[in-house]
Order: structure tokens, then C-alpha cells, then sequence
């Protein structure tokens, strides 16, 4: 009898000892379903909003992580990118945004232009968003590529040597293709720019 009682009393000890790590694994991660979620300048202005249908919440790192993520990039009110990825992480108080997995950024002012990439990193607290791995931008004029690119609030993006890009005709249809060193595509004014190491060599096409 003795030994039964003993066997039970040891038997709460190990349930009321795992029962504390249950309960701390409960706070650390929650699932969300259906988050949307806006970010405000300290202004009051919304800087951009972020939607998934599925995603975790790191309480221990202050981290979401995010499945088929949509993001929305305002300015002054208005909708400038819209960008969509597999899936995404927004940690360091909601300042740093990395998005992976077939992204996809589109520019609303300007029609059929589109940037992708495997990898996409943002600092809400800078001015330019880092892509990398099959970096390719392509509208109804040009189709660039390289292996890591940058944008900034400008509307330019620079394609990181080497660049491969190709110039379309008026049925839409590559009309001829070649490489080069970096190249800087401005989206609002159309227009393609190189430089090459040797700064004396330049060259723009307008579109």
C-alpha cells in the first residue's frame, strides 16, 4: 500500500512539473488566421498593409511568420506597390520585412510593369528594398535580368553586374538582347541607363 502512494505522489510531482513548460510553449507561438494588419507613420499616415491567410506569432521575438503574403506599400495616402510572395517574416517591432518564394512586385501609376525575385528585403526605416536571386523586371518595353538588384522610393532600380536585358518590339517580341554591367531602369520616366566600370562609358535608351 505504501508503495502505491508513493507511486501516486510521484506521479503528481511529474505532472504538475511538465504542466508550466505546456503553458510557456502556449505564450511563446499563437496561430492567426486571416491577419491583416496596417502600419501607421508616427504622423498618423499608413505605410503599409500586410494580409496572409495563415500565419505564426513569435511573442519571444517579437516575429510573425507569414504564408501567401500580400503587402501593400502606401504613399501619401495611395497604394504605390502591391507585392506578393509564398511567404514572409515581419520582425524587429514591425521595422523589417523579407518576403520569399516567387515575389512579385507591381508598380499601380504604371501598366504591365512588374518586378520579380526569389528573396525581397525591406527596412521600413530605409528607402531601399533589396532583391536577389532571379531578379527579372519586365514591362511592354524591356525585360531585364540579374542576380541582385535594389530600388529605392525613386522609382530606379539597379541591376547589379551582370545584367542581361532585352529590348521588345511593337508586337511585344524581343527585338534584340545583350549584356552589360550595371544598368539603372527609371520606371516613371521609361528610360534605361548604363555604366560601365570605366565611369567614361555611359549610354541611355528612352522608351
Amino acid at each position: 500500500m505504501n508503495n502505491i502512494y508513493s507511486f501516486i505522489a510521484l506521479l503528481a510531482i511529474f505532472i504538475l512539473g511538465c504542466t508550466p513548460n505546456v503553458f510557456e510553449e502556449d505564450k511563446v507561438t499563437k496561430r492567426i488566421d486571416s491577419l491583416d494588419l496596417n502600419i501607421f507613420s508616427k504622423s498618423g499616415d499608413k505605410k503599409y498593409s500586410i494580409t496572409s491567410p495563415s500565419s505564426i506569432y513569435d511573442s519571444i521575438n517579437d516575429k510573425f511568420e507569414l504564408k501567401k503574403t500580400t503587402i501593400n506599400i502606401f504613399n501619401s495616402g495611395e497604394t504605390k506597390y502591391i507585392i506578393n510572395s509564398d511567404e514572409s517574416t515581419l520582425s524587429d517591432n514591425n521595422k523589417l520585412i523579407v518576403l520569399k518564394g516567387n515575389v512579385k512586385l507591381k508598380t499601380i501609376k504604371q501598366d504591365d510593369d512588374n518586378l520579380y525575385a526569389d528573396k525581397f528585403i525591406w527596412n521600413i526605416d530605409e528607402t531601399n528594398y533589396l532583391l536577389s536571386g532571379n531578379v527579372r523586371y519586365e514591362n511592354k518595353n524591356v525585360i531585364l535580368t540579374s542576380g541582385k538588384a535594389k530600388m529605392g522610393q525613386d522609382n530606379i532600380i539597379e541591376f547589379f553586374d551582370p545584367v542581361k536585358y532585352i529590348i521588345k518590339d511593337d508586337n511585344n517580341e524581343s527585338k534584340y538582347e545583350t549584356n552589360s554591367e550595371n544598368a539603372y531602369y527609371d520606371i516613371d520616366n521609361k528610360s534605361l541607363s548604363f555604366r560601365a566600370k570605366d565611369k567614361r562609358v555611359r549610354s541611355k535608351i528612352y522608351f
